[in-house]
């Protein structure tokens, strides 16, 4: 009958199959909200219904791009006998179903690597992690840790192989052979005009393709946007390459003036440079949110946190409560706190100009004469610190490797010492750290970073119920951490060298957050900074200066009466006022800035929101962009040209 030759016309069935997979992905995005509700507060049914709509238009990308060869087999306007034959059917079919059932497992997979990274992976994950060889561990792991991910993965694999359709076998709808060929291949042209479309998201000369910065105009907030976009559509898009255009703001001479990171040294006379260490501890996942120090009015008043070590070091210290990192995973920590490199578009250490010249601390310190180390409990590449570790000058290493053979010659089993998954326990290796530190000549600059309150979230069997559970898997982790930094401070008292030390704490990024006040676009950044030396006068939280991770190095700098010229996108707010009172962050595709009361988004070209976090802590009533102040504005602008100019052109260090 002409109504089952319809129906099994190779267009109907590839245009069927291709509703199939809009309807998985969509299943797909369904039950990410419903698993992972807690990431999207205060979704109302109707911007519900808008973000799965706009979906839509990423998904028919993806599917588009993975069935492209499945698509040429389906509409070559060949003979029907070819086309209908059951091997040429076959072949078509595993040409639709491989590709996109890889599509799928992977979109679910990162239903699980979302929730620490609160974005779509891009293809930058295989270059954060190509030195690490335990991710099969880690993989498999997570899919016992979160089951119903893996057996939902497997129901949409199942359900797309049994509903996946192939060409009937009945005679063709035009039998005529120049009619048949003709229609086909007109048949062939329009579909190939409507897949264009979908591809880019719109057709014409202006449109350009679509990227993962479109999803913004379905959301409420940026974090949303990992409801919006899939895991295959990201991974295309960034692999495309993560291109660093001048944004043109400025002329040359203009922007050096609005904002320049190359400062002039600040002379001192209170400290000497020759006596005074430095040491500074990067900890993992250690979010603001988990330090009662910073939160007394959380749950009513009641909220003590999980650092009960860090809130008694806080109280004879210099913090800040309004204190942001630039990124929001490990690798783009270490060139910010270090370097005072933010993060901006893609981790510096991934891209293709990770080959540039920068400067750090080790930088400016060795020639003082300073002994410079970084430690770090995983194996030796891992995340790549090792490398950046030599680019940014310092002189030794101290990883797994390192840590084995001081097993191998105190006799110690260090395979009870290693977390089986991703490094040496924090307790451990920060004492391995301090009998280095010992042995060091002084003056010397170290850094560390720990590990241990990483995923899978586990502690040693030895302090299982010690810490408390809390609300989230991190926790525990947490508090075990916590009591590592217990014991290092309590060797390191009595250490000769601890008085003439000053001791740096923040954290790489935030991790697993509970209250409302720190699950948005301000929260998700929120890291403690922390300077502690042993007497220091004028201890207490700052809660007006605004400081990134980008003025760690700078302050360090200021705090040491360096007094030489200096490179940095951050400025000294520890023993001067900022001249720019801000800090200035990436939550993609946004660029965010932080003054004392508001925080800007702006997407390269305008600015998108404007919330007043003081009054509406919890980012909920939008201002009207119109009042976003101009010098901040002007700032970020500046500061974003600025690195994308310097990046391209090779310039980060004070002589270029």
């Amino acid at each position: 009958m002409k109504g089952e030759r319809v129906i099994g016309h190779p267009w109907v069935v590839a245009a069927g199959n291709l509703l199939l997979l809009m309807i998985l992905y969509t299943l797909s995005r369904l039950f990410f909200y419903w698993t992972s509700g807690d990431l999207f507060p205060n979704v109302s049914g109707a911007h519900l219904r808008e973000m799965l709509a706009g979906g839509l238009r990423f998904d028919l990308t993806a599917i588009l791009y993975l069935s492209s060869l499945y698509l040429v087999l389906m509409l070559l306007p060949l003979p029907w006998h070819w086309r209908t034959n059951s091997v040429y059917q076959t072949i078509a079919k595993w040409c639709f179903l491989i590709p996109n059932i890889l599509g799928l497992l992977v979109n679910a997979a990162d239903m699980v690597y979302m929730r620490f990274t609160d974005r779509r992976t891009t293809m930058t994950f295989f270059t954060e992690f190509q030195h690490d060889d335990n991710l099969l561990r880690i993989f498999f792991t997570g899919m016992l840790q979160y089951w119903y991910v893996t057996l939902f993965a497997l129901l949409i694999v199942v359900l797309l192989i049994l509903c996946t359709r192939t060409c009937a076998k009945a005679e063709p709808i035009v039998r005529q052979p120049l009619l048949y060929y003709a229609s086909n291949t007109l048949l062939l042209l329009a579909s190939a005009y409507f897949i264009v479309i979908g591809i880019r998201g719109g057709f014409g000369a202006y449109t350009r393709p679509i990227t993962m910065s479109n999803a913004l105009q379905y959301t409420n907030r940026p974090e949303e946007t990992m409801l919006v976009l899939n895991t295959p559509f990201s991974l295309m898009r960034s692999s495309e390459g993560q291109t660093y255009v001048d944004p043109g703001y400025y002329d040359r001479e203009t922007l050096e003036q609005v904002m320049s990171p190359c400062h002039a040294g600040e002379e001192r006379t209170a400290e000497s440079m020759d006596s005074l260490n430095v040491v500074v501890l990067i900890l993992e996942s250690f979010s603001k949110e988990y330090i009662g120090s910073y939160n007394r009015s959380l749950d009513g008043g009641t909220y003590t946190g999980y650092t009960p070590f860090l809130d008694s070091l806080i109280r004879h210290s210099i913090s800040y409560r309004l204190s942001f990192a630039s990124g929001r995973k490990s690798i783009d920590a270490m060139p910010s706190v270090l370097s005072s490199l933010p993060m901006l578009i893609a981790p510096y250490v991934v891209t293709a100009y990770s080959t540039n010249a920068v400067s750090s601390l080790a930088d400016c310190l060795a020639p003082k004469g300073y002994t410079t180390a970084f430690f770090h409990g995983a194996p030796n590449g891992s995340m790549g610190f090792q490398a950046y570790a030599r680019s940014a000058g310092f002189t030794h290493y101290y990883g797994k490797d390192e840590y084995e053979a001081y097993c191998r010659t105190t006799g110690r089993d260090v395979k009870a010492d290693y977390d089986g998954t991703w490094a040496i326990w924090d307790e451990e290796f920060l004492q391995y750290m301090l009998a280095e530190l010992n042995e060091m000549h002084q003056p010397f600059l170290a850094s560390v970073f720990t590990a241990s309150s990483h995923h899978p979230f586990r502690i040693p069997a030895r302090y299982e119920g010690l810490f408390p559970a809390g609300t989230q898997p991190i926790h525990p982790c947490i508090g075990y951490t916590d009591y590592a930094l217990r014991r290092f401070f309590d060797y390191a008292k009595e250490q000769p060298w601890y008085r003439n030390t000053l001791f740096v704490l923040t954290a790489d990024h935030t991790n697993q957050l509970t209250h409302a006040e720190y699950r948005n676009a301000k929260g998700l950044y929120e890291v403690p900074v922390i300077f502690f030396q042993e007497g220091m006068t004028h201890a207490h939280i700052d809660t007006t200066t605004v400081f990134s991770q980008t003025d760690i190095m700078p302050s360090v700098l200021g705090y040491l009466g360096y007094g030489e010229d200096y490179f940095a996108f951050g400025e000294n707010g520890l023993t001067a006022a900022k001249t720019h009172p801000y800090a200035v962050c990436y939550n993609a595709p946004l660029y965010q800035l932080f003054t004392d009361s508001l925080i800007l988004q702006f997407d390269g070209e305008q600015v998108t929101a404007l919330y007043n976090y003081r009054t509406d802590p919890t980012l909920q009533q939008p201002l009207p962009v119109e009042l976003a102040p101009d010098d901040a504005l002007t700032y970020l602008k500046a500061y974003i040209q600025q690195y994308i100019t310097r990046m391209r052109e090779n310039r980060l260090t004070n002589n270029q």
